[in-house]
């Protein structure tokens, strides 16, 4: 099969059309015939082994973890899925080494759900990492209908998708992003908030009496700033910073995977709840380029590659 490989940490440059040994599916996995994946910022974090303390990568690597396809061979003992089954899916594992930047995934059938009906291949790929990770800080924090939630980077692959959630839950949402992005959140129904010095200020010009819930997809001074604006009882989570759990009593969440919870997610978008934004498109053999775009930061909705 052909995919994208680096045998060493680097930077995008490290990234090669390769040809691979096709995988096999073991006894609870199946194999996925890749339609499209897409990219996030713990792909290129990953590649330049800023995680290498944390898990364990076998070279050379596939990198990827979001996938849609088709089922193209199933494992001994794998009732769920059928061969010419639509699915999608966070295929993160503990070690890095067969990801989904290929033609080809074996994919663990805890991390896969039926894709939803509603989106295409392209779409349903920007969707198993950062829809996960928006509904699981959501559920972690508590929202509910009447807080007041503020989501930073809001106009971001996760912010995006947690403004949705938020918003269905009858919550109201702030969210910060450039003055670019403000019509945009307007539209997923949050009340942007420029970022940068005084942001505290400008969120309790909003919310006088303080955010119920604060969550933080960016990192940097996120923290920070949402303890200046709690409310009494409120609560931080953060994606990126321990500080939010270990100063501050709230939440570190590293997102897992889930069928239930992307079963959630392809319910919400079949219904029209929620939405996805695809930024930009590459083809397989541009892997590098669609990497060198997410790390230049500052993309409204994802990056995704056809396969």
């Amino acid at each position: 099969m052909r995919a994208i490989t680096y045998s060493q940490y680097g930077d995008a440059d490290v990234l090669e059309l390769t040809e691979q040994p096709d995988p096999h599916p073991g006894a609870d996995a199946v194999v996925v015939r890749v339609r499209a994946a897409s990219v996030n910022p713990v792909d290129w974090k990953v590649r330049q082994g800023y995680l290498d303390g944390l898990m364990d990568a076998h070279f050379p690597v596939v990198p990827g973890w979001d996938v849609a396809g088709v089922v193209e061979q199933v494992g001994l003992d794998t009732p769920e899925y059928a061969v010419g089954d639509e699915v999608y899916g966070y295929v993160r594992t503990d070690v890095v080494h067969g990801g989904t930047f290929a033609e080809l995934v074996a994919a663990p059938v805890r991390t896969l759900a039926r894709k939803p009906r509603s989106l295409t291949f392209e779409e349903a790929a920007a969707v198993p990492l950062a829809g996960l990770t928006a509904l699981q800080t959501i559920r972690r924090s508590g929202v509910r209908d009447g807080h007041t939630v503020l989501v930073h980077a809001a106009a971001g692959g996760v912010g995006a998708f947690a403004v949705q959630i938020a918003r269905s839950l009858g919550a109201r949402v702030l969210g910060t992003a450039s003055e670019a992005n403000h019509e945009f959140l307007r539209s997923l129904g949050a009340e942007p908030v420029t970022y940068g010095d005084g942001l505290a200020e400008r969120v309790r010009e909003l919310a006088p009496d303080g955010v119920d819930v604060a969550l933080d997809y960016v990192g940097g001074d996120a923290v920070a700033t949402s303890a200046a604006v709690l409310a009494d009882g409120g609560t931080i989570t953060s994606i990126t910073d321990p500080a939010a759990r270990d100063e501050h009593g709230g939440q570190y969440v590293w997102v897992r995977p889930s069928t239930s919870d992307l079963d959630d997610l392809a319910a919400m978008f079949d219904a029209g709840t929620l939405r996805v934004e695809v930024a930009e498109t590459y083809e397989l053999a541009d892997t590098a380029a669609a990497h060198r775009a997410s790390e230049g930061g500052h993309v409204r909705g994802k990056i995704v590659v056809r396969v």
